[in-house]
């Protein structure tokens, strides 16, 4: 039984862990990016949609099973669980842990799906609001140049 838990909890770490260090690439990059010229900003972004389209369809499975486990388990919470507990049912404690577990891991997954996307949606709004600013001078560049009638 310890053993049950000691695994889930090094799995929980070990992804809690990539999580951390997502986090920390991401807030380097948000960091780095008013640093870099437009087609460094554009090469990055363009990666990162590749990569996230890639991952597209598994980001939409891990958001259907979240969907699916948490409706899972607010049924479970109108079961029998207390009873299940005094009758030793080991079977139904025993799903209801692995299903317990694996929606904790699928959460996890979904957080590091849902920072790739906030690191592809901070490129694009730095693209943007660069191109924004640059338009906005070459506007004001015209602007001094014409001549006055």
């Amino acid at each position: 039984m310890g053993t049950a838990i000691d695994n889930f909890t090094k799995q929980l770490h070990d992804n809690l862990e990539a999580v951390e260090d997502r986090a920390k690439s991401l807030k380097e990059s948000i960091q780095s990016a008013p640093k870099k010229t437009q087609t460094e900003i554009q090469s990055k972004l363009d990666e990162m949609k590749t990569k996230l389209d890639a991952k597209k369809q598994e980001f939409d499975e891990y958001r259907a099973k979240l969907k699916t486990q948490f409706e899972a388990k607010e049924s479970e919470v109108k079961s029998n669980i207390e009873e299940w507990k005094a009758s030793r049912e080991l079977t139904k404690l025993e799903d209801r842990a692995e299903q317990a577990e694996d929606y904790a891991n699928t959460a996890i997954l979904l957080a590091m799906a849902a920072m790739e996307e906030a690191e592809k949606a901070t490129l694009e709004a730095i693209a943007a609001r660069r191109d924004a600013e640059t338009a906005a001078v070459t506007t004001e560049k015209q602007d001094t140049i014409k001549p006055s009638l």
